[in-house]
């Protein structure tokens, strides 16, 4: 329970931080005041949320069953969400990166603050066009308008780390610019260390809430995302990987005109993929964009290991191209590198949900941290209730019941999603946002029902699981046998879909429903 010697004891600890801050010198960078500022301003941002929460909800006398307190909390959700957003967009830059992480995680936090924080998404503060010419000239060591024929002063979107213009080189050639907020680089290092002593202050006011991950996570994926070299790296690699996929798009990288603070790139065009309209003007299925979508990422989940770990709809446009849909990939500054062993037992848990074998789900649970919390962690992976996931995941359709269901619970399981965040392999977190953020787009285009995106993850849990044995293999005629028994696999799953319906349903949902007015929600 919130109490006022626990805020006085918040008090002390962020004096002490921001004594601390006040202090450190790095080689590159002068802590004290920038430091003390933007901690200073989160600081009160957490007791003004806290006194709020104390004065409106936790001293209040109502059953905590009765709709009127339930009102009151959503009221405190709404109240502390907007705080941290207006601090999101004071302080910017890391601030911003956790304020959109927040966003994503649709199914895990309450929808007050989801909500929220999602507009940060598309809408993040801008740079003035004079810090963007600057950027350029500080990393080329020539004007801008040496290397380009012409750059437009309104960015096509704003990120936290970065945004993007539209330019023309001196050929001719049309591209999209990336360019780093001047300041982000210089604050993240004060805003990591800022955070750490805000998150101790945050432990003592709410001791039930454990955030540290989020701040291990920030901290570990933030000079990723701040080299803009690595980024075009990782797209190349995709494009690589995924050279088959003929209906998917990744910009090519200007290297020439590239460096760690700004990436030139291919300039390409399309709808936001969440956005119905524009799918409906250019004859696109939404169906067809979720499955391609679908296989997509259980690829790189399941088999390559590799992620694209920042799938919200401004990074993701689609558009028609030869009558199909084609979906381009932007942002390539964050991925998951999934280890094989974490690749393996997550498929074996997939699969585990899949069977609603309980005694499974315990063991890879276990073995990804959270053997204890075994059911909870498969509500989470899965996005499914515990009752769906017992009754079987495969035979129960998504509805909008079950979301309600669902978010209507998560707030009484907060503390325990905290202690498994917490606790959980830290490869599961960008796994978990992933997630988040591909329901979000299914939910945005009405696809959530289907199953084609379960058949396809499944194929990749079996394929997955196989390549484990292939690889422990001794001899030939072994190998022979297990990749007699995959395909053995992926056969029955096949004969148990059609079995089930699934797939002639979904195919008559894309052909004979897709048009029809009933569908488009305008």
């Amino acid at each position: 329970m919130f109490t006022s010697r626990r805020l006085f004891k918040a008090v002390v600890i962020g004096t002490v931080g921001l004594g601390t801050l006040a202090s450190l010198r790095t080689n590159e960078y002068d802590i004290s005041a920038i430091g003390i500022v933007r901690l200073s301003r989160a600081a009160l941002t957490v007791f003004d949320i806290g006194r709020y929460y104390k004065r409106e909800l936790y001293d209040s006398k109502l059953d905590k069953t009765s709709p009127e307190y339930l009102q009151l909390k959503s009221n405190a959700h709404k109240y502390g969400a907007q705080k941290l957003l207006e601090l999101c967009c004071t302080n910017k830059g890391v601030y911003i990166k956790v304020g959109q992480h927040i966003g994503a995680l649709d199914y895990l936090l309450p929808q007050e603050y989801v909500h929220t924080m999602r507009v940060l998404h598309n809408a993040a503060p801008q740079s003035s066009f004079n810090d963007v010419l600057t950027v350029i000239k500080e990393d080329f060591k020539r004007s801008p308008y040496e290397i380009f024929q012409s750059i437009d002063p309104e960015p096509l979107g704003t990120a936290s780390l970065a945004q993007v213009h539209r330019a023309v080189l001196k050929n001719g050639d049309v591209v999209a610019v990336k360019v780093q907020h001047r300041a982000v680089k210089s604050n993240s290092y004060v805003d990591i260390k800022t955070m750490s002593t805000l998150v101790r202050i945050t432990s003592l006011i709410f001791p039930d809430f454990k955030f540290d991950w989020l701040v291990k996570e920030t901290k570990r994926n933030i000079p990723q995302e701040l080299n803009f070299t690595q980024e075009g790296e990782n797209a190349e690699k995709v494009q690589r990987l995924f050279k088959n996929y003929h209906w998917l798009k990744v910009p090519q990288i200007y290297w020439d005109l590239s460096s760690s603070r700004v990436l030139t790139m291919e300039f390409l065009e399309g709808g936001q993929v969440n956005d119905l309209e524009y799918m409906h003007d250019h004859q696109l299925n939404p169906y067809e964009i979720t499955s391609k979508l679908g296989r997509l990422y259980s690829h790189m989940i399941f088999i390559e290991g590799f992620v694209h770990s920042d799938p919200h709809p401004g990074n993701i446009l689609v558009r028609n191209r030869d009558s199909q849909a084609e979906i381009i990939l932007l942002d390539h500054g964050l991925y998951a590198d999934l280890s094989d062993q974490f690749r393996w037992d997550y498929s074996k848990l997939w699969l585990a949900i899949l069977d609603s074998d309980r005694v499974a789900m315990k063991k890879y649970c276990g073995r990804l941290g959270v053997e204890d919390y075994y059911g909870l962690l498969s509500v989470m992976v899965s996005g499914r209730t515990w009752e769906t996931i017992m009754s079987g995941v495969r035979k129960t359709r998504y509805d909008i019941s079950e979301k309600e269901m669902f978010q209507q619970n998560v707030p009484n399981l907060l503390p325990q999603i905290s202690n498994v965040l917490d606790r959980v392999n830290r490869q599961m977190l960008l796994i978990l946002k992933t997630n988040d953020l591909m329901r979000s787009i299914e939910y945005s285009l009405h696809t959530q029902s289907r199953m084609t995106a379960i058949i396809e993850m499944s194929k990749c849990c079996v394929r997955s699981v196989y390549g484990e044995k292939f690889r422990q293999c001794s001899s030939a005629w072994d190998k022979c046998w297990v990749s007699l028994a995959e395909r053995w696999a992926l056969l029955k799953l096949s004969f148990y879909y059609m079995y089930l319906g699934l797939i002639h349903f979904d195919l008559n949902n894309s052909v004979n429903s897709l048009w029809t007015k009933d569908f488009y929600p305008f």
